[in-house]
């Protein structure tokens, strides 16, 4: 699906009263290229010996776009599982937000070959969820990260069962751990492999979310998927103790 955004914005503004300047732009550009490298240099020098679920998967894919979820803290390889899914039909495609802080961000996803949509979880959750709902059904799977962007840490938000409940597409539960890593003192508590690291990523089994639910139900959703992904993490740091 094309960069789909909740409003038309012109090319150099965004909602936000921020301007995309010259010198913002010339330095996002500037910026951009390490960026990448860096991100590409960890995920080259990182070896990943085993996807745990992987033919979850498969399974998700094959009816169909998803609704990938993981952990603020735990994007860098989930993203890269993703991204390398595309060859099973997988357009996978991030809601970055339409402000200036979002430019590098975008260009970044677009370059991995990932979907911009340019809309913000910061803005009613209304308009978030109606961002997700029009990329599944433009056949792109929008990652979400549920206890992002900014925590409580791993609190697992209810954007993503009502995203499910209103598309009726899987959620698609992700967590990966490494051999050797460090964890940073940011909210999210973001774990970074070390160079060369072992890494197991663990796939759960998709799940959709019922038509109706009550709010009862929608705190037991996800209450069960933060479980989900603990339980995926623990796996695959298990995983990796028995190589």
């Amino acid at each position: 699906m094309p960069d789909s955004s909740p409003s038309p914005v012109p090319e150099n503004r965004t909602r936000s009263s921020r301007r995309l300047t010259w010198m913002r732009a010339w330095l996002y550009r500037l910026a951009f290229p390490v960026a990448m490298v860096l991100v590409r240099f960890w995920w080259l020098t990182c070896r990943v010996e085993r996807v745990l679920g992987d033919a979850h998967a498969v399974e998700a894919l094959a009816q169909g776009p998803i609704i990938p979820v993981y952990w603020h803290g735990q994007q860098l390889f989930c993203v890269r599982y993703l991204l390398q899914q595309r060859a099973r039909g997988l357009s996978l495609g991030f809601l970055i937000s339409p402000s200036v802080d979002g430019e590098m961000p975008a260009m970044s996803a677009r370059l991995m070959g990932a979907k911009v949509v340019r809309g913000s979880s910061n803005n009613t959750g209304a308009r978030a969820l109606r961002d997700y709902y029009v990329a599944l059904q433009g056949g792109v799977s929008p990652a979400i990260t549920p206890d992002g962007p900014s925590g409580p840490l791993q609190v697992f938000k209810p954007g993503a069962v009502l995203v499910s409940q209103l598309s009726g597409r899987p959620i698609l539960p992700l967590a990966f751990s490494a051999s050797r890593y460090w964890r940073f003192t940011a909210w999210d508590r973001f774990l970074l492999p070390w160079p060369f690291a072992r890494i197991v990523v663990a796939v759960g089994q998709p799940r959709v979310v019922p038509k109706r639910l009550t709010a009862e139900a929608l705190v037991v959703w996800q209450e069960e998927m933060a479980a989900e992904l603990q339980s995926l993490y623990q796996r695959a740091d298990a995983a990796l103790k028995r190589v």
